[in-house]
């Protein structure tokens, strides 16, 4: 059994992870964390019967462990990785504190200092299906947003084969679920605002998620600058989906560009390439660790892409279990089917 521990176990995204996590036959859950809740019960804040006890981070004991999930929000997360690197455990880290190369890139975008730019060079981003070779070695793993998963896999293929018209701009329309916003109540969650509606909210290239997007876009052989990126908010509770809209830089027919993406994913067990003539919904991946993806080609040199996850599965807890069992050697999905 590999021995972990969970940081931020009350949010939406650590709770999903205790619950996962629950389930896997490899794992045992030797603490899980919360600083507004420290000393009570997981039970107490969940209508579950488990009994998981809530400690503060500072008592985490590191030394008991061979592995840890940060579920904290951006900022809060730093501690508690250096903590663990320092104690020599290997860290998936689900906030955004080590997904960019560039502390100063960082600070712009998140609005402080980064309290450990030394690591960044050491960590690795955990886009599973691009990066595994990397994942299987890393000690400090940067688990990608839930946005960036979408895009960056609808992407991908074309990044890889070098098809995108480099003047042409890369348009992400995306719609996440509620609980992408995090278990904390604010005016644009409220039950009012939300109900029957949908909301686009930081766009024009405000969303944080943009640094991440561009980086790994220019990272891959694109151009990041092409990136126009709307987030919206719909009522649901979770579910995300992308529909990204890019040009071409040759012909190609409906059945060639399908058979670049079977091709692309077809050894990828968590990600769905969809027939052609079916588009990808928010039903096909919720409650899952699945992607799926459907390709329209609308003309000979423009193509629409549907892309969606889980956002507390694929695009956090679940893709963090994943990298977690490509790094300990075990079965990719193993705890996830």
């Amino acid at each position: 059994m590999i021995n972990i521990g969970i940081f931020g176990a009350t949010g939406y995204t650590g709770f999903e992870t205790v619950k996962l996590m629950r389930k896997h036959p490899a794992v045992q859950l030797v603490f899980a964390t919360s600083e507004s809740s420290a000393g009570g019960n997981l039970h107490d804040l969940y209508p579950v019967d488990w009994d998981i006890p809530l400690i503060a981070a500072a008592d985490a004991p590191l030394d008991k462990v061979e592995a840890v999930f940060c579920c904290l929000p951006h900022g809060a997360s730093m501690p508690a990785v250096i903590a663990a690197r320092q104690a020599n455990v290997r860290v998936i880290d689900l906030s955004a504190d080590f997904r960019l190369n560039d502390s100063q890139i960082y600070q712009k975008w998140y609005g402080l200092p980064h309290a450990s730019p030394d690591l960044l060079p050491t960590s690795v981003y955990g886009l599973t299906e691009i990066y595994r070779t990397k994942i299987k070695e890393t000690n400090l793993l940067a688990n990608p947003g839930c946005y960036p998963t979408t895009i960056l896999l609808a992407l991908y293929p074309l990044l890889q084969a070098n098809l995108l018209e480099p003047s042409a701009p890369i348009i992400a329309d995306s719609k996440s679920g509620i609980s992408g916003a995090g278990r904390k109540a604010t005016l644009k969650t409220h039950f009012v605002e939300v109900n029957e509606n949908l909301s686009p909210y930081n766009i024009g290239q405000t969303h944080r998620h943009v640094a991440e997007i561009v980086q790994l876009i220019n990272e891959l052989g694109g151009v990041g600058d092409a990136l126009i990126f709307s987030p919206h908010l719909v009522p649901i509770s979770r579910g995300m989906l992308s529909t990204v809209y890019v040009s071409l830089n040759r012909d190609f027919t409906a059945e060639t560009v399908q058979q670049l993406y079977t091709a692309t994913y077809a050894a990828q067990p968590m990600v769905w390439v969809l027939p052609s003539g079916q588009l990808a919904t928010m039903a096909h991946t919720q409650h899952t660790n699945l992607a799926a993806l459907s390709v329209t080609l609308v003309k000979p040199r423009q193509l629409v892409i549907c892309s969606t996850i889980d956002n507390l599965g694929k695009g956090a807890a679940g893709q963090a279990i994943q990298n977690f069992n490509v790094m300990f050697g075990l079965t990719e999905d193993l705890g996830l089917v």
